[in-house]
């Protein structure tokens, strides 16, 4: 099998994350070039790269402005800046991996899903959860009609609350206007799950949701604007006080956005740097207008229902599957409670099925449970001409769902039809 040549356009987090995994297999991939107005993401790209002719770009427009040198590219901008260099990538014949979601709007999504087909190009979308064991596993058992008819179902995902504080308040996501509205922008992935699971076009949606928390109403008296101005006292008392991005446990976060994604350990560079980073204020005063929970209620083309909880005071994500047959309950409330991964009650016998999947490998990149290395996989399905699984064709049923979602939220919940 020939290697895969790939790009970048967006060297954070989401790309190096791919690139790292895809460096671990030399044979199958060739790192060729990355784009980004932070050099030193450019050179950390560069430095997981094995070819000598790496092109390295400071803008999308610049690397596209080149003659075509990748089979595939990376676009792991931000939401508001997939949608042009999406756009002109596939009139130069590029296939894509494009982060989630897609676009900032559903027609812009379907336009790029049209224009894939004309160019005759593939668009993967990002959706790490298809490809990990426990999903798949999932998949596997409903296709086996196990469960029988699929009646209902309720899944939910727990964001948590310092991701809530660190990406939908003062993050990149904050303001649906500059991203996407936080169902769209975290939640396209369970619904996309969700719309995989039933198998059926989704005909009606409704939704309530709000920013109950993370608002002025609940900022402490006397407690800076910017944290790094406040003493040990507010670091203490105030469970999302910026200080404790400093903390060796803590740095984590700050990986994902700090310019250089080599240089934490320059404590005073990096502290001067979060102060003056949309990071350091106080997670009670930003400017951020998405909610920190939601419902999702679906009804599917054969009468089924599904309902999903977003909301920032829980962690991981839970799925129950309600069939004719027998029911299914997994994620990670189900494992932190039980033990185990999948539980099915078989609704006649009354028999209780319990699976635990294997571990993943020690060596293996555990990101998403392995469906960051899963995804990297698939990829080679556009070398191999085998089936590509997540197209942005299979996979736009959830940002239909999703921008319908925030419709009816902002209309008091009032029923969306989907056409």
């Amino acid at each position: 099998m020939k290697k895969l040549r790939i790009a970048a356009i967006g060297c954070g987090s989401r790309a190096r994350t791919y690139l790292s995994i895809a460096s671990q297999f030399p044979d199958q991939w060739e790192i060729v070039g990355g784009a980004d107005p932070i050099e030193e993401r450019v050179e950390f790209i560069k430095g997981l790269s094995s070819s000598d002719t790496f092109q390295s770009f400071s803008s999308a427009e610049e690397l596209l402005a080149a003659d075509k040198f990748a089979d595939v590219v990376i676009i792991a901008t931000q939401d508001n800046y997939h949608y042009e260099p999406a756009k002109k990538a596939l009139k130069k014949g590029y296939h894509l991996l494009l982060e989630k979601p897609a676009c900032q709007t559903l027609d812009q999504a379907v336009e790029i899903a049209e224009l894939a087909e004309k160019q005759q190009c593939k668009v993967i979308l990002c959706f790490v959860l298809r490809y990990t064991q426990i999903y798949r596993t999932v998949k596997s058992i409903i296709d086996s009609g196990k469960l029988g008819d699929i009646i209902s179902l309720r899944a939910s995902e727990g964001v948590g609350a310092w991701h809530q504080a660190h990406s939908y308040v003062r993050g990149h996501w904050s303001k649906s206007a500059q991203s996407t509205p936080m169902i769209v922008a975290k939640c396209s992935h369970d619904l996309d799950i969700i719309s995989w699971f039933m198998g059926q076009p989704c005909q009606r949606v409704s939704s309530f949701g709000s920013l109950s928390y993370f608002n002025s109403k609940n900022r402490q008296p006397g407690s800076p604007d910017n944290c790094l101005d406040g003493d040990e006292a507010h670091k203490e008392n105030c469970d999302f006080c910026a200080q404790k991005y400093l903390d060796e446990d803590m740095k984590n976060w700050l990986k994902l956005v700090y310019p250089d994604p080599n240089g934490l350990d320059d404590t005073e560079k990096v502290t001067e740097w979060l102060k003056n980073s949309p990071w350091a204020r106080n997670a009670f005063s930003c400017d951020n207008d998405v909610v920190d929970h939601q419902v999702v209620n679906m009804e599917f083309a054969n009468g089924a229902t599904a309902a999903l909880t977003m909301t920032a005071f829980d962690m991981g994500r839970t799925i129950e599957i309600y069939g004719t047959k027998a029911s299914l309950r997994a994620g990670d409330a189900i494992k932190s409670h039980f033990d185990k991964d999948i539980v099915i009650r078989h609704h006649l016998s009354g028999e209780i099925e319990n699976l635990t999947l294997p571990d993943l490998p020690e060596e293996d990149y555990k990101g998403h449970g392995g469906g960051d290395y899963g995804l990297v996989e698939a990829l080679n399905a556009l070398i191999t001409g085998d089936s590509v699984d997540g197209t942005i064709q299979q996979t736009i049923e959830s940002h239909r769902i999703g921008f319908a979602a925030e419709a009816s939220r902002l209309a008091n919940g009032l029923p969306v039809e989907l056409i």
